[in-house]
Formats: C-alpha cells, structure tokens, sequence
C-alpha cells in the first residue's frame, strides 16, 4: 500500500477516535440540557462542558471551581469550592486505545507502520491542542500541557504497540523482522522467550479483566437493591436518571479494575482511611452515588480464595507457553548414529544380515529429553517475564483507575498500584513457575518404549532359528529360538542364513553372540 493512502487512513483514524468520544459526549448533555432543564442548548455551555468530560475520560486531571451563586444555592462551603478531580471514566480512555492499536495494526498490515503511527499520532494532537484552546473554561480547568499530552499518549503508545506486536508476529522485512530472526535463531528455546512471555503475560491480563468483569456482575446481582434505591433517593426524573445511568457506564472500566484490584488482595479506597478488600472492608460516609451502592457493607474470609484466580491464570499462561515450546521442540532424538557396516563386507551381506543389524539399531536407539523444552533457563525467564508483564500491566491499570472523586476525604479513591502490581506479580509467579518448572514427565518416554516394543516384539507364531554358518567370513548367532523367521500366515517372509557355495568346505568354529530383540526377557 502506498505510503500517502497508510498516511490517510491513520490520519482518519485519528479523526474518528476524537469525534467519537465528543459527540457521545455532547449528545448526552444536549439532551440533559433540553428535555431537563427545558431550554435551548447553549453552544457556549455545552462545548467546554462537553470538552472537559472528554478530557477527564483520557485522564486529564480537572481543576474545578465551583461559582459563588452555586455555593448561594446549595449551601458548600468555601473551603469546597475548589478541588481536584482527576477519577477518570476509563470507558473513553479505552476506546481512544483500542482504536489507536487498531490503527498502528493496519499500518503494519501495510509495511508503513513508522508513517501510520507517526501520522496518526501527529492528527491526534492536533486535534486535541485545538479542542483545549477553543474549550477553556474556569469552572473546569486544566493545564494546557496535561490536556495535549495525556490523551496524545493515550493514542501512541497503544498505535505503536499494535503495530509492534503485528510486526514482529508477521513481518518478512524491516528492522524488527531482523530482531525478531536473530531473536528465533537462539538454541535452547530461547528464541521462544520474548513471544511467549507477551503471549503468557497478555493472557493473564485478558483474564484479569475477565475475572474483575464476573466480580462487578456478581456485586450487580446481589446488591443491586442498594443501587435501585439511591437512585430513587437521588429524586432524578427519567432523563436524569438516564444521563446518570450513562455517567456511571462510562466508569464501568474503571469499576473493572477496582474488582481486580479486590481479586488480588489489596483492594482498593473509596477516601481518606477506608479500605475495600477480602481481608477487611472499611467505609465511612461515602457520596450518595448509585454505583457506590455496590460496594460490599462487609468481608469474609472465604473471599480470600479469590487470590488463587491469579494463580491459575499465571498457571494457564504457564501451559500454554510450555504447550508451544514442546510443540516447537520435542523431538525424538537418538544418542548415537545409527551403526551401519560396510558394503564391503561379506557379513553384512544377506538378508538375515540385513535384519539383524536393524534390530540392532532399534535396540540402541533411545528417547532422550529434548533439549528445547527442557532449558531451565529458558522456562525459568519465561515464567518471570510472564509475572513483570502482568504486574506491570495491572500497576498501569491501577494507576489510571486512582484518582481524586471530590474535596476532604474523596480526595484519594481507588486501587495503590504498587501493592497491586506486587500481589499480582507474586501469584502469577507461583502459578507459571509450577507448570514451567515442574520437571518433565518420565511416563511419555516410558510410552514411546512401549509402543516401539509392541511394534518390533515376535509374535507367538514367529521363532528365529540361527544355525551356524560356515562360510568363511559369515558368523552364527545363538539365540533361546531357532534361526528362521516362520510366520503362521502363508505368504510371510522367509529369511535363512547363507551357506557356503562348497559343501566339502571345513566349518570354522561359530561365533556366537545374544541377540537382544524388544521384548525379550533377559536370560
């Protein structure tokens, strides 16, 4: 694909994913503002309103001051009036990622992804430097740097990564198809390492959030009463309660990583000295917010079991890293080369000959373990790679779903991202390292010996007779059974030993020598 149409499209993409966010946004206050309060919609109101909830959603912090005349009508005190709000409804913020990842994917799909992503990127902040200069209100305030920067980060990091990720799973050229081969090249499994540590530590985070996912149903389900009657408290009529019912969807993301966080240990604050975790729940006074009401009155030590959920998804991950590597590296290897003599000499000349020096063969052929999947070190970095990924990952999550929700206690609400990180990153450890270090089992070579002794052992019908030969340079052999392969079956093979062409000629004296066929008990 031309460079000029890979320029377009990441161009369009960026268009999109800053039209998108604003025009839900503007659509939901326009009908607030009509069907609510029963007026005209005021383009001067709506645009820096609908601006700043665009921006705090990609995690620009707002500087809010309320007015005097709403300070008159509600009764806050002046030590309220000014606070910090920078809780972040991560629904837009994923959006804004997803679709940069898309992006930065389809400018790799087109060997351009350097001019996608850069494009891309460059569009997006344009757009969003335009947003904030034409947006500038004092009850909302933000720093113009914060309002560019967060959201432009936002939309390259994820552009760059899937477009990273693409590259090294599909490129044929470029620098990072040449990483990725010399990478593939190293002995041991270790060229598996980097993939198979950004697959395990991608599966661990896609289960995160699935797990967090069942644990905000589960809190629906059983304290949804709590919910349904804050909202009849709130006193909203039905367009309020819509447009709340939206405000609150656009945190469902944020609410997800709260769950994770709870999954993993140390929970999460809802203010100022209040915890919510298995080991112990704590709560003060707490805003009158319907999804608040979800929030558990207690804990139990059973929901410390929850725990072990990271734990099997570091065990998962650890499988399936280990599924590929064996399905990369097992391999039936020999100790030592086949012994073939040669065609020169007489004794090795016949049939009986021939068979012998196979089953010979066979007989010293082993199973040994394969030296890919058996690195240790190999395995021991890819369970340790697969818990930093997943810790890191669970830090960034925390870190954007931590914030200030109001003035006083609201001040610090939601998830610490270091002891998060460090639950999570210590039981995905114990759960890789049991499936990736255990040693390999003895019972699948011991079932490859069994098939091939099934394979090459006599049937009850078959004997081998070995008489001795007496042709110079051929030798007998002494077996429990005779020499001649006779099988029951009418049109088996026959196979006797050679005899000398003079029948006068002396016989030497035979050297013997066992034959260790498969199956055959020693004497």
């Amino acid at each position: 694909m031309h460079r000029f149409i890979v320029a377009f499209l990441a161009a369009f993409d960026a268009v999109i994913a800053v039209t998108v966010g604003l025009a839900v946004v503007l659509a939901t206050l326009t009908m607030l503002w009509i069907f609510g309060l029963g007026g005209g919609a005021d383009w001067s109101t709506l645009w820096p309103a609908g601006v700043a909830v665009w921006q705090l959603g990609n995690t620009v912090p707002l500087h809010i001051r309320l007015p005097p005349e709403y300070l008159a009508a509600t009764g806050v005190g002046e030590d309220q009036a000014s606070f910090l709000l920078s809780l972040a409804p991560l629904a837009f913020a994923a959006f804004t990622a997803i679709f940069a990842a898309r992006s930065g994917a389809r400018a790799s799909g087109a060997d351009a992804w350097i001019t996608g992503v850069f494009v891309g990127s460059l569009v997006f902040g344009a757009l969003t430097t335009a947003v904030a200069v034409t947006a500038r209100t004092p009850v909302a305030a933000v720093h113009l740097w914060q309002a560019v920067l967060f959201p432009v980060l936002l939309f390259a990091i994820p552009a760059t990564l899937g477009a990273v990720v693409t590259e090294w799973r599909d490129a044929g050229a470029g620098v990072i198809a040449r990483v990725r081969d010399r990478a593939e090249a190293a002995r041991d499994g270790w060229g598996e390492v980097p993939g198979l540590i950004t697959r395990g530590g991608a599966v661990v985070l896609a289960g995160l959030v699935g797990a967090g996912a069942l644990v905000v149903s589960a809190a629906v389900v059983t304290r949804g009463a709590d919910v349904v009657a804050l909202f009849q408290a709130s006193g909203a009529d039905l367009m309020g309660v819509i447009v709340f019912a939206l405000g609150q969807l656009a945190y469902l993301p944020t609410l997800i990583v709260w769950a994770i966080a709870f999954v993993a240990g140390p929970g999460f604050s809802v203010g100022v000295a209040t915890t919510v975790s298995p080991a112990g729940t704590q709560l003060g006074v707490i805003p009158g917010i319907p999804v608040l009401g979800l929030l558990p009155e207690s804990s139990s030590t059973w929901l410390l079991l929850l725990t072990l959920i990271p734990v099997a998804l570091g065990a998962f991950a650890g499988w399936v890293a280990r599924s590929r590597l064996a399905g990369a590296g097992d391999a039936v290897t020999t100790d030592a080369a086949p012994h073939r003599a040669p065609e020169s000499d007489p004794a090795r000349s016949g049939a009986l000959a021939g068979l012998l020096t196979s089953v010979a063969v066979d007989a010293e052929e082993t199973v040994a373990e394969p030296a890919h999947p058996g690195a240790f070190g190999a395995r021991a970095a890819i369970a340790a790679g697969i818990a930093v990924v997943a810790a890191g990952g669970a830090a960034l999550l925390a870190w954007l779903a931590t914030g200030s929700l109001g003035p006083g206690r609201l001040a610090e609400v939601g998830p610490e991202p270091g002891p998060v990180a460090l639950a999570i990153g210590v039981e995905v450890l114990i759960g890789a390292a049991i499936v990736l270090l255990s040693p390999r089992r003895a019972a699948d070579g011991a079932r490859r010996d069994e098939r091939d002794e099934d394979e090459f052992e006599p049937t009850a019908d078959a004997v081998l007779i070995a008489p001795a030969a007496s042709a110079a340079g051929t030798f007998a052999f002494e077996a429990d059974v005779p020499a001649t392969v006779v099988e029951s079956a009418p049109d088996a093979p026959r196979f006797e030993a050679e005899t000398p062409d003079d029948p006068d000629a002396a016989e030497p004296d035979a050297v013997t020598a066992p034959i260790d066929l498969p199956g055959t008990p020693e004497r």
